[in-house]
């Protein structure tokens, strides 16, 4: 069951219209929060199934969600594609109104506010089909190799990979890294997000290739991070997402992306 559609119109701005954008801003100070207008960062190449760019407006399941709840507190949701590396600095001075992300996987987290988990991010293991072995735990994996994420941090792997009990092997797309598998002798699993994972397999048609650790190696809640300036819009955000967990409005739209 599709989810309907706010009637809020929204907006995709470019990282050279967010250029001249916050130089416009630049002479003014940062945007108010008594405007009514959310800018969501949603990343030049989003984060399928929780932030999709390559459509004629953005989906996903964190996009689904901020759109639905900004609907209904009056707020007008705009998507700004900013890379992640820039997008803490410009969260902080005021230039985009917040961005998708954990706790866990932010450098000084109490500069910000989050908003309550909106979904549930799982690291697990996706192992090529064809192998008889179950893997299920890091401890499985000593003297083999995982393809791992460029630029990732795995806190459940680190200690394994600094003593050199495991080896990583890292890929800078999450779709390249089920290729490697597959076709490589010398990679055991892939380490990804559940949902990423299965998204990228349906898409390319590999499910049957893949299997998956029963339980996840981490879990963290995903969220949006704003400036503390946003404190009352953060509460607000919480109460309806508590609203649509318990309604099921939450349940539907996960639904559209397994």
């Amino acid at each position: 069951m599709k989810i309907r559609r706010p009637r809020q119109l929204t907006t995709t701005i470019s990282l050279a219209v967010l250029g001249i954008w916050i130089a416009a801003f630049s002479a003014n100070g940062a945007a108010s929060t008594d405007n009514k207008t959310f800018h969501l960062n949603v990343s030049p190449n989003g984060y399928p199934p929780y932030l999709i760019v390559d459509e004629q407006e953005p989906s996903g399941i964190i996009w689904d969600v901020a759109l639905l709840i900004a609907d209904r507190l009056d707020y007008t949701l705009v998507a700004v594609q900013v890379p992640r590396k820039r997008a803490d600095q410009l969260v902080l001075d005021g230039y985009v109104d917040g961005t998708p992300r954990a706790i866990e996987w932010t450098k000084q987290p109490d500069r910000y506010l989050f908003t309550d988990p909106i979904v549930n991010s799982e690291e697990i293991f996706f192992m090529p089909s064809r192998l008889e072995t179950n893997y299920e735990s890091p401890d499985d994996f000593v003297s083999k190799t995982l393809v791992t994420h460029l630029g990732f941090h795995y806190p459940a792997l680190e200690p394994y990979f600094a003593e050199g009990k495991i080896e990583r092997f890292d890929v800078s797309r999450t779709r390249d890294m089920f290729n490697f598998v597959l076709y490589g002798d010398r990679f055991h699993a892939a380490v990804a997000d559940r949902l990423v994972g299965h998204w990228i397999l349906r898409k390319e048609g590999l499910q049957d290739e893949f299997k998956t650790s029963r339980e996840s190696i981490s879990q963290y809640g995903f969220r949006i991070m704003v400036s503390k300036q946003w404190e009352d819009f953060v509460v607000a955000f919480n109460k309806e997402l508590e609203r649509i967990q318990k309604n099921g409005e939450l349940d539907t739209i996960l639904s559209n992306y397994r």
